[in-house]
């Protein structure tokens, strides 16, 4: 036992950051001058200044490097706003626990499988924690069954990919936008196939036919070998190396593997995801709605 600490003598508790402190801090952090984030949080640049003095002795750390042109994180700085930013986002979950109004009822959400795969465990975690009162419903399917189903009145909310065969290109708003590659099995033989095997989803899919269209301009002759609705059953098929798929990105994991410019094939371009809304839902369905919008905003 060291001489600092005895049996009678406990650990002196860890201080407790105040959130006004925090706030200030990221809004510093985010907007790279105090000038800026004084405008924001409504307090003077030194105020602010003041402030964070007060958050670095409390935390025995300096969290800005300072010069005559902009304000930089210091390595500690950085650590502390990724906590910071969680720190305010469970405050404000949990103010909004106890003094929003309570929200009841039932909410129809409808998305293709490859955003509900990515997407939705996250989000439907984080909206039953704040909405504990409220059901929702999730169907998983094509982007076309999605608005038929919204259209009669089965779905509250739906997410779909812009540019289907038949869909109106003024229905719903850009929420997001991904890019489209060419995937196959690392160390697969499909790449070197002629002609070249592919995994598609069914006809009118936007993704099926930018990837036609793309090989079609490159001159690049192709068979359809597999066709599946899901995501899952192409990525079996390219599992199985039977066939390259067009997918986007953020799917792409071992043992499959992005092909590149190396393989010759075009690339098929970029698609967006358009949310689309149903007259006469309830203030449940903006309630997760707005959840799904925070989620694809950021990197998902």
């Amino acid at each position: 036992m060291t001489s600092r600490q005895s049996p009678e003598s406990p650990l002196k508790p860890l201080p407790l950051l105040d959130t006004d402190l925090v706030r200030s801090f990221v809004a510093i952090a985010e907007t790279g001058s105090f000038t800026r984030a004084a405008r924001q949080v409504f307090r003077t640049p030194g105020a602010l200044s003041m402030q964070i003095k007060r958050l670095e002795g409390t935390l025995g750390q300096a969290l800005f490097v300072r010069d005559a042109r902009q304000v930089r994180l210091t390595p500690e700085g950085e650590v502390l706003l990724s906590f910071g930013r969680r720190l305010l986002k469970l405050n404000e979950e949990t103010v909004t626990q106890f003094l929003a109004p309570r929200l009841e009822g039932r909410v129809r959400f409808g998305t293709p499988d490859d955003v509900g795969t990515r997407l939705l465990p996250g989000v439907l975690a984080q909206f039953a924690r704040s909405h504990p009162a409220v059901q929702v419903d999730v169907i998983v399917g094509g982007s076309r069954s999605m608005l038929e189903k919204l259209d009669n009145g089965e779905l509250d909310v739906v997410l779909i990919t812009n540019g289907n065969e038949g869909q109106d290109p003024s229905r719903g708003e850009v929420v997001h936008t991904d890019t489209l590659v060419w995937a196959g099995r690392d160390g697969g033989d499909a790449l070197r196939r002629s002609p070249l095997p592919l995994a598609l989803a069914n006809h009118g899919c936007a993704w099926r036919a930018m990837a036609l269209s793309a090989l079609d301009a490159a001159g690049i002759a192709y068979r359809v070998a597999y066709t599946c609705e899901n995501c899952a059953g192409q990525e079996a098929a390219l599992l199985a190396d039977l066939a390259v798929a067009p997918i986007p990105r953020k799917l792409v994991r071992a043992p499959l593997r992005v092909l590149g410019e190396e393989s010759g094939l075009p690339s098929p371009g970029s698609y967006q995801l358009l949310m689309v809304r149903r007259e006469g839902r309830g203030p449940a369905s903006d309630a997760l709605a707005g959840y799904v919008l925070e989620q694809l905003h950021s990197p998902y």
